[in-house]
């Protein structure tokens, strides 16, 4: 495998300058229409110049180094240029979904008290409409359309003089500022540095083979940052990356059949409405030789579905497990998956995210809801033993942007090193790969013991009517009562036969034979970015409702995504 030089300095907009010297003809982005066609494309050094154009331009308008820029532009040429010329310029570029709605967007910006604004119209308006949230916004640009701002985007595409000189940028100088999604506990920013966005690339090349030169489809556009710093091209599918769970699945495979594509990165929710609409039409992906999804672990119906439509030799589907806090963590295949941990997953052993990425290390935990300062001070436990997950490595984030509380509780110290904790419980198998069994704030903690949510929830999905379950505690630890709710199949309705049914499926399983209720839910509330996260303190709130149960429903004393 091919990988990019070193960088002449630790800015990881230097990845790029690199690409554009040693492949300075090849594409950098190609951007699709619904049909897959091409509507505009860059190659690396056309990239790199507009990138240092519009750094200059940014410098002339007066950005500084340090200063943190909120950039909220739609997926194609200007994201991918004005990000890597914000890095270029020394900003701290604050990266946000706008799908969590217009108020948790404006909150979590107010947060980082941000110099600039760089977006589009809609989002210029409203910064201008919550302006007093704003009081440093000034370095605005509008790109596309109008809105107040001191600049646009055309007006910073005026080309860098040639004696242009970026700042110096080490890898440690922070970068970005990302936000959690918020689907298990407030959102909040994470602050990476320049060195952990390379190691991302490199750790990601290095496990997957990515040779410099193929094609990736980004069904979550922030991976085609990845993209730029591994010399691969970024090809942009005309869809809604808010909404992966609605997109309308020949927009993707359009462009993967009409553009090459060898790689494609979506969430659970993506692929379920692509393989089953390949199934459907008899469609393969030929030129697919490596799909990944993150964000949930994916259902293997939908692992079967993806495989069955790539045809080259060795493709497969692959499930990274990390989260924004840190990420890449462990990584396991399709072929892993229906061959041997699904069948164990569906019998309650938890979800198999497979095995650690190199120069990642994982230990298990003692469950604790309680700050730990030290390494020293977690109590450390065997392989086979549920605990609570926590990874050091390079790509790992040290802290939150001012939040204290939340940083305090999520990292443990390691004298030159920084421990995350993960926020979810597992534990690691005798062949060293982890297994996945739920969120820590999910447990139900009972008079008889402790109830995971993954491995419980196994039991009860594979009842055929059932679409999927979540199991909530009602009252306060440690004597919570527990209860299954259920999402039964479309067109499948709830009841007392059902209810029968899942209460015996309850009683055949040590795991789930202290549950006594049953409940059945129309529709789970679910996260925004993936779609496929329940919010499982609104099922429980709702639980309690229903079985009169006082609703004193414990949240997440460590919330990260």
């Amino acid at each position: 495998m091919s990988s990019a030089p070193p960088s002449p300095d630790g800015n990881v907009a230097s990845r790029l300058s690199t690409w554009a010297v040693g492949t300075p003809n090849q594409p950098a982005l190609i951007v699709c229409d619904r049909e897959g066609r091409q509507t505009d494309t860059r190659s690396f050094e056309e990239l790199d110049r507009l990138v240092d154009s519009l750094a200059a331009g940014l410098i002339r308008i007066g950005l500084e180094p340090g200063q943190r820029i909120v950039l909220m532009v739609r997926p194609g040429v200007e994201f991918l240029a004005l990000t890597f010329a914000l890095f270029r310029a020394g900003a701290i570029v604050v990266l946000i979904d706008p799908g969590m709605g217009l108020r948790r967007v404006i909150t979590c910006l107010e947060q980082t008290d941000p110099h600039g604004f760089v977006a589009i119209p809609p989002v210029q308006w409203a910064r201008l409409l919550y302006r007093k949230r704003f009081p440093s916004a000034r370095l605005n640009v509008r790109v596309g359309g109008w809105a107040p701002a001191i600049a646009s985007y055309s007006q910073l595409e005026t080309p860098a003089p040639q004696d242009f000189n970026p700042p110096d940028i080490s890898s440690t100088d922070p970068a970005a500022i990302i936000f959690t999604s918020g689907s298990t506990g407030p959102a909040k920013g994470v602050e990476y540095e320049h060195g952990m966005f390379c190691a991302q690339a490199d750790l990601l090349q290095g496990q997957f083979d990515i040779a410099p030169g193929e094609r990736d489809l980004p069904g979550f556009p922030l991976f085609a940052l990845f993209n730029v710093a591994m010399g691969v091209t970024t090809v942009f599918p005309d869809i809604d990356p808010t909404r992966p769970a609605t997109v309308d699945p020949s927009r993707i495979v359009a462009p993967i059949q009409q553009q090459g594509v060898t790689q494609a990165f979506g969430s659970p929710a993506l692929w379920k409405r692509v393989g089953h609409h390949c199934e459907e039409h008899g469609i393969t992906l030929p030129s697919l030789t490596r799909v990944l999804s993150a964000g949930a672990p994916v259902p293997p119906p939908v692992v079967n579905s993806i495989r069955q439509a790539l045809t080259a030799p060795r493709a497969d589907i692959h499930t990274p497990y990390g989260a924004t806090e840190a990420l890449p963590v462990a990584v396991i295949s399709g072929t892993e998956i229906l061959g041997e941990t699904a069948s164990q997953s569906a019998e309650g052993a938890g979800t198999c995210v497979g095995s650690l990425f190199p120069d990642v290390d994982v230990r298990i935990a003692e469950i604790d809801d309680r700050p730990i300062a030290r390494f020293e001070d977690l109590t450390l436990l065997p392989n086979g033993e549920i605990g609570e997950i926590i990874v050091r490595g390079p790509s790992v984030t040290k802290k939150y942007f001012r939040h204290d509380r939340a940083t305090t509780l999520a990292k443990v110290d390691d004298h030159d090193s920084i421990w995350h904790r993960m926020g979810d419980v597992g534990y690691i198998d005798d062949m060293n790969r982890l297994w996945f069994c739920g969120r820590k704030a999910h447990r139900v903690e009972t008079g008889n013991g402790t109830l995971f949510s993954v491995p419980c929830e196994a039991i009860f999905n594979q009842h055929p009517a059932v679409f999927r379950s979540a199991l909530v505690g009602l009252g306060k630890r440690p004597r919570q009562q527990p209860a299954i709710v259920i999402e039964c199949e479309p067109h499948t309705s709830p009841s007392d036969e059902l209810r029968d049914e899942l209460n015996q499926l309850a009683r055949s399983s040590p795991k789930t034979n202290s549950i006594g209720s049953v409940l059945f839910h129309s529709a789970f509330p679910v996260d925004i970015r993936h779609n496929v996260k329940i919010n499982r303190e609104e099922l429980a709130l709702w639980a309690a409702r229903k079985l009169g149960v006082p609703t004193s429903v414990p949240g997440a004393s460590l919330s990260t995504e």
